[in-house]
C-alpha cells in the first residue's frame, strides 16, 4: 500500500467516523424524547434501559453505514478536488481507479460489518424493542409466549391446538392434537396438560397424556389415559409449531432457513416473503459498496463544474437505490417478482451504472449534461 492510500484512507476515515456516531446519536435523541415519558412512568432500571439501547444499535450500525459511506466519500474526495491533490496525483501517473481503491476496499469491509449484524442481532432489534418496552411497563421481565396458538401439519395431517407456550423454555400447556387418515377422517385425538421438548431424543414428554381413537364413522372405539407419556416420531418441534406466527421481517437467516425447510409444503406465494428476506440479508449490506461506487466518480471534479450539483446528484441516486430496493421488496414479498430479483436487482443495476460512471470519468470525460426546457 502506498503513502498516497494512508492519505486517502485518513481524508475518508474522519467524516465516515463523523457521519456514523452522528447517526447514532441523531438516533438516541429522538428516541430518548419518544420514549423519555414512558421511562419514567415506569420506572424503569438501568438494565432494562441498557438492554433496550444495545439490542438498537446494531439496527441503528446497518442503516447508517450506507449513507454514512456516502456522504464521506463525497466529502473527502470534493476536498481532495477543490484543492487540486487529484490533479496532482492524477500527473503523479496514478489512474482514478487506483485512486479509488482504498475507498472501494473500506466500502467491502463495512459490507461485511453490515452483514454480520444483518445475519441475526439487526432483524431482531424491533422484536426486541418491543419485548423490552413490554417489560419496562410492566415492571418485570416476561418470558416470550403464545396463547391460543393452531398450528397446521399438512404433511403429517396433525392439527394441533395450544392455549399457551413458552417459547424460551419450549414448554406447553393444554394442548389438543387431532390426526387425520389419508382420507381426511379423524382417528385420533391426543389431550395433555403439560408438554416438555426434549431435544436430545427429539421426542414429546406429556403430562396427564390422553388418548382417543375413533372408527371412521367419528365414534369413539378406545379412550386411555395416563399419567406421563413420551411420543417419538413426531416431527414437529416448538420452534416449527410457534414459526407460523413469526414475520419475515424479524427472523434471521438461521431462522429463516429453518422456516423454509419446515414449510416447504406452503405456497409459494406464502413463503415468497420469507424467500425474499433471507436473499435481502446478504444483498443489502452491499449498498455499502454501491455508494462508494455511485458517489466516487461524482465527488471527482476535475473541471470547474459546480461541486454542489455533483453532491446533490449523487445523493439523487442514492436515494433512488433505496426507493427503488423498497418497491422491488414489496413486490418480492408479493410473489410478483422472484425473491432473488427483488433482493438483489437494484444494488446490481446502480453498481454497474456507479462503475460506468467510473470508467467514464477515469477517461477524463464529462457527464453528459441534460438540457431541460423549463430551465
Amino acid at each position: 500500500m502506498k503513502l498516497v492510500d494512508f492519505y486517502i484512507l485518513r481524508r475518508f476515515l474522519e467524516p465516515f467516523i463523523y457521519c456514523l456516531i452522528g447517526f447514532v446519536i441523531i438516533w438516541l435523541i429522538f428516541d430518548i424524547a419518544d420514549n423519555l415519558q414512558d421511562f419514567i412512568e415506569s420506572k424503569a432500571s438501568a438494565i432494562m434501559l441498557w438492554d433496550y439501547y444495545t439490542s438498537q444499535v446494531p439496527e441503528v450500525f446497518v442503516m447508517s453505514l450506507p449513507i454514512s459511506c456516502l456522504l464521506a466519500t463525497l466529502y473527502s474526495l470534493t476536498q481532495m478536488s477543490r484543492r487540486n491533490e487529484l490533479i496532482a496525483i492524477i500527473m503523479a501517473g496514478i489512474g482514478i481507479w487506483r485512486i479509488v481503491l482504498p475507498l472501494l476496499i473500506v466500502g467491502l469491509l463495512a459490507s461485511f460489518v453490515a452483514l454480520y449484524f444483518n445475519l441475526e442481532s439487526a432483524p431482531h432489534a424491533s422484536a426486541a424493542r418491543k419485548q423490552i418496552k413490554s417489560e419496562i411497563k410492566r415492571g418485570k421481565r416476561v418470558e416470550k409466549n403464545l396463547s391460543g396458538h393452531v398450528y397446521i401439519n399438512h404433511e403429517d395431517r396433525r392439527i394441533w391446538f395450544v392455549r399457551l407456550m413458552l417459547l424460551q423454555r419450549a414448554k406447553l400447556w393444554n394442548i389438543v392434537v387431532f390426526q387425520e387418515d389419508e382420507e381426511g377422517r379423524l382417528v385420533e385425538k391426543f389431550y395433555g396438560t403439560e408438554v416438555d421438548w426434549d431435544p436430545v431424543s427429539s421426542s414429546w414428554n406429556i403430562k396427564d397424556f390422553v388418548h382417543v381413537r375413533l372408527d371412521k364413522n367419528g365414534n369413539e372405539i378406545e379412550n386411555k389415559w395416563q399419567q406421563s407419556f413420551r411420543i417419538e416420531g413426531w416431527r414437529e418441534t416448538p420452534w416449527q409449531i410457534a414459526s407460523s406466527t413469526m414475520q419475515a421481517d424479524y427472523l434471521s437467516v438461521q431462522e429463516l432457513q429453518n422456516y423454509l425447510a419446515n414449510n416447504s409444503n406452503h405456497s409459494p406465494r406464502r413463503l415468497a416473503p420469507y424467500r425474499t428476506n433471507l436473499y435481502y440479508r446478504f444483498a443489502m449490506p452491499s449498498a455499502c459498496l454501491v455508494s462508494i461506487l455511485i458517489a466516487a466518480p461524482l465527488a471527482i471534479v476535475l473541471s470547474r463544474r459546480k461541486y454542489l450539483t455533483e453532491a446533490a446528484t449523487a445523493l439523487a441516486l442514492f436515494f433512488a437505490m433505496v426507493f427503488l430496493s423498497n418497491l422491488a421488496l414489496a413486490m418480492g414479498k408479493g410473489g410478483h417478482i422472484h425473491p432473488f430479483l427483488a433482493s438483489w436487482g437494484p444494488l446490481i443495476l446502480f453498481s454497474g451504472f456507479g462503475a460506468f460512471l467510473l470508467w467514464n470519468r477515469s477517461c477524463c470525460r464529462e457527464f453528459p449534461k441534460i438540457n431541460l426546457p423549463w430551465l
